[in-house]
């Protein structure tokens, strides 16, 4: 493959059940079944991902996403266990193990704690049968669960590991401008940052802003991104190869 070092952000929207109270298995095991099929292909993946809260969710006997803050850093609290289960039951089938890795965003504005999270980055990937799984610390961190559903996370774990690709997967199909007309790619942020529709599926925490904001970061790191819907079949394999799905971002070195 030409790009070897993918970062892939699974948001809540393409990670829980429709009413967002509980983790959607079989869409795990679709998402499993892709990321595994680039690592045997040879590229080296990192995914970002949020779905701790609705993990969370039954356990704590909620029917409904909490309004409170508290509530929801408790739901996290015992969801990311049950997520991480989840990763781990569905890249075992492909013979794949998991390794967890919570940061805030404090561990990376500290150089030392960001150098050590960058080695550990760098060992998983070089024993190649293990994919790193990023989430937010939102027992102690809120930044997700108030404003970005680790959108920006992502531009910062792919700035940190060096990506070649920062691959968004949410909810919607990709940037959206007047009358639902799709932006296939975009080679000037700035031009088309005026134009967003605010795209947001209902459970996603962050929406078109907050993604465009974590592009904005991924591209001064020289790291193209797409942002495309992660429930189309085979939109990760597509975007790997370099071809059409959702919204392309490039660099002039691109």
């Amino acid at each position: 493959m030409a790009t070897q070092r993918i970062v892939l952000k699974f948001g809540s929207g393409i990670l829980a059940r429709p009413k967002g109270n509980a983790l959607d298995e079989g869409q795990f095991r679709k998402l499993a079944d892709a990321v595994a099929g680039l690592v045997k292909k040879g590229a080296q993946c990192i995914i970002v991902s949020s779905g701790a809260v609705a993990a969370g969710m039954p356990v704590l006997g909620l029917k409904e996403r909490p309004g409170d803050l508290i509530t929801r850093q408790a739901c996290a609290a015992t969801g990311q266990s049950r997520l991480m289960e989840m990763y781990s039951e569905k890249f075992g089938t492909h013979g794949l193990a998991v390794a967890q890795l919570l940061l805030t965003h404090g561990d990376l504005d500290s150089r030392s704690r960001r150098e050590n999270a960058g080695n550990t980055l760098e060992r998983l990937l070089e024993r190649g049968k293990v994919v790193p799984i990023v989430n937010e610390n939102d027992s102690v961190a809120v930044e997700e669960l108030r404003f970005g559903d680790n959108d920006h996370l992502s531009a910062e774990v792919a700035t940190l590991a060096r990506a070649d690709l920062l691959i968004i997967l949410t909810s919607v199909v990709g940037l959206m401008v007047a009358k639902g007309k799709l932006v296939p790619v975009v080679r000037d942020l700035e031009a088309v940052a005026g134009l967003v529709r605010e795209e947001k599926g209902k459970l996603s925490v962050g929406g078109m802003v907050t993604k465009l904001e974590a592009v904005r970061l991924a591209l001064a790191a020289g790291i193209p991104t797409v942002i495309a819907n992660g429930r189309k079949p085979g939109t990760i394999g597509a975007i790997a190869e370099g071809k059409a799905g959702g919204t392309r971002f490039v660099t002039e070195r691109s």
